[in-house]
């Protein structure tokens, strides 16, 4: 059985490069990179204030969402990096939303 696409390719406008990290360091104690993607997705902004005794201050994230699975080769996304409309955010958590089949529906990346 074929299941729909939650997120279809038609929504997906948003032009962003994805650096998505495996677990563990190289020798100069840089992140390991698994895939580099150029793509499109469907982008959902969001801010917040932080407000503390002296200062306050706007915290921008967002929401990434992709059709099928951004990066096959690992089993979860936990690190990296995305470049969106000139400004570099990072990955805050990443999930694969998967179908009763075990296949991935749709990747949702939340940022920072």
């Amino acid at each position: 059985m074929k299941y729909p696409p939650l997120v279809p390719k038609a929504l997906c406008r948003t032009p962003i490069r994805v650096t998505i990290h495996r677990e563990g360091i190289d020798e100069d104690g840089a992140p390991l990179t698994a895939v580099t993607v150029q793509t499109t997705c469907n982008w959902q902004d969001s801010a917040r204030i932080i407000r503390t005794d002296e200062t306050h201050s706007v915290q921008l994230s967002g929401v990434a969402l992709f059709s099928g699975d951004l990066c096959p080769e690992l089993a979860v996304i936990a690190s990296g990096t995305v470049a969106v409309f000139g400004e570099l955010r990072t990955i805050f958590r990443g999930s694969k939303a998967r179908n009763p089949d075990g296949t991935v529906n749709y990747t949702r990346l939340e940022l920072i």
